[in-house]
């Protein structure tokens, strides 16, 4: 036993885990003990100040110590990609924490949703910083198994429940096949480390490429990419709003940077294949997704086809391979979060109004009866067709610039394409709102104030903010950007 060694740990660069690895221990404990009526104000001020204090431990980080080093024996790193990553995920589940605070879900149930919610975005965290296989799997399940609770917690609802139970089955193979793919590459390389695995084995092993194309598969059902998405629409409208702007947004900031991380240090020599491969899945899901959210009446249906094209286009600038490329991914990810967190929101605070789903017929008015509210939505939704002053119109761009510099003209093409069909179903949300008369029959809301619920509100705000901040502030970000993947070697 003298002989043994155990990993060196630097525990101020575990801290952001940690406090909120913490705090969701605070929370689901106190809940037990507190009466029924007190637990959502409790759990959801716990979740806040952990987030807050996660996100404020990474800042203090990033400010600190730009040195890139590994964790625990290297398992996970600690860089500058981890922290902008992180900071982005603990940022988005505040929102989600504030849209959160009146949902429609029990009391009882209160600690669990809001600790739950504090657990996956710390896996989501963990994920995006993983730098070999054991870990990149452990962040995976980690936010998935937090996930498919969350989804189905409003137990009175019956299709909370089947989102839930479609979400388990339909995640789990997808998971089954990941570690498959995950146990190939091990085998065929004999390390489970990214960087080993880069250096290990010739470009056209069977075992390794064989490995590979089961590991994305395993990302492309994570990121609601065609035909891999057929989860996605009846998980997003049967779980609970808040739960749903949660995983649009958080799910394909985390594994999106990972997919990043892991293809352009681990795979380096097989980007001839996953370049195409990741090309081929982009092309369907801006088809698939576009296509079908043209006959859809629902909104959050709408949205949830609208996160399978926008997972094509994210697919995009990693399919491209270079510089510009990783750089764009995470330029379109900042505004591409804040605006579906935002758009969610809007949708709560409608259902919150109405008590029932919220269809386009449910949205008549709506720009109108609430000012704020209507605008906020109709600026995400030109925000996500790619106009001004989103600043999804700066990450189009760029996601169209590595293409370019790529040479893949025919997926610049195929992308304004489907842009412009997309067109038709973000302007008849707003359309709704602002000209569509009130269906006989259907609930009017008096009144033109805002919703009362001012956290929901703020959410919609800061979501507005940090959407059209990047289309102003792009310069600085964009330097960020750039020193936090500067260390990735692309293949193109």
């Amino acid at each position: 036993m003298s002989d043994f060694a155990t990993p060196s740990i630097d525990w101020a660069g575990l801290s952001p885990y940690l406090i909120a690895l913490f705090g969701t221990a605070v929370i689901l404990l106190t809940s037990v003990f507190l009466r029924t009526s007190m637990r959502r104000g409790f759990a959801s001020a716990g979740a806040a100040i952990t987030l807050l204090g996660s996100l404020a431990a990474t800042l203090t980080l990033y400010a600190l110590d730009r040195t890139a080093s590994g964790l625990v024996a290297d398992a996970i790193q600690r860089d500058d990609l981890a922290h902008l990553t992180q900071a982005i995920l603990f940022g988005t589940a505040i929102l989600a924490v504030m849209v959160a605070h009146r949902e429609r879900t029990s009391d009882e149930h209160a600690g669990e949703f809001y600790g739950l919610l504090v657990a996956a975005v710390a896996g989501m965290a963990f994920l995006a910083a993983s730098s070999n296989l054991m870990t990149l799997f452990l962040g995976l399940e980690w936010f998935s198994i937090c996930l498919y609770l969350l989804t189905s917690i409003a137990t009175d609802r019956v299709r909370s429940l089947e989102a839930g139970l479609k979400y388990l089955v339909i995640g789990s193979f997808a998971s089954a096949v990941l570690l498959f793919g995950l146990a190939l590459v091990y085998g065929a390389t004999g390390t489970i480390n990214f960087t080993e695995i880069g250096q290990a084995v010739e470009p056209d092993n069977l075992l390794l490429m064989t490995g590979l194309s089961m590991i994305l598969i395993g990302l492309g059902f994570k990121v609601s990419a065609a035909p891999l998405h057929q989860w996605t629409p009846d998980v997003y409208e049967g779980a609970p709003t808040s739960v749903t702007a949660f995983m649009a947004a958080a799910t394909k900031v985390s594994v999106f940077v990972l997919a990043l991380r892991l293809l352009n240090t681990a795979f380096p020599e097989q980007a001839d294949f996953w370049t195409i491969v990741l090309a081929v899945l982009a092309t369907i899901s801006l088809a698939w997704g576009n296509l079908a959210a043209l006959a859809q009446r629902d909104v959050k249906r709408i949205l949830a086809y609208s996160s399978v094209s926008h997972a094509g286009f994210l697919l995009m600038p990693l399919a491209a391979g270079n510089a510009l490329g990783g750089r764009a991914l995470l330029f379109y990810l900042i505004p591409y979060a804040a605006m579906t967190v935002g758009a969610f929101a809007v949708v709560a605070a409608r259902e919150r109004e109405l008590g029932r789903p919220v269809d386009l017929d449910a949205l008549s008015g709506m720009g109108w009866e609430r000012p704020f509210v209507g605008a906020a939505m109709a600026v995400f939704m030109f925000g996500f067709i790619g106009l001004p002053p989103s600043g999804l119109f700066l990450g189009k761009f760029y996601v169209f610039a590595a293409l370019y510099e790529r040479g893949w003209i025919w997926l610049m093409v195929i992308g304004a394409v489907f842009t412009a069909v997309s067109v038709y179903y973000y302007l008849g949300v707003v359309r709704s709102m602002y000209i569509r008369d009130l269906p006989v029959g259907a609930p009017v809301v008096a009144g033109g104030s805002p919703p009362r619920d001012r956290l929901l509100v703020a959410a919609i705000a800061a979501s507005l903010v940090v959407a059209v901040g990047t289309f102003f502030g792009v310069d600085p970000l964009v330097d960020v950007i750039r020193e936090s993947t500067d260390f990735l070697t692309y293949p193109f």
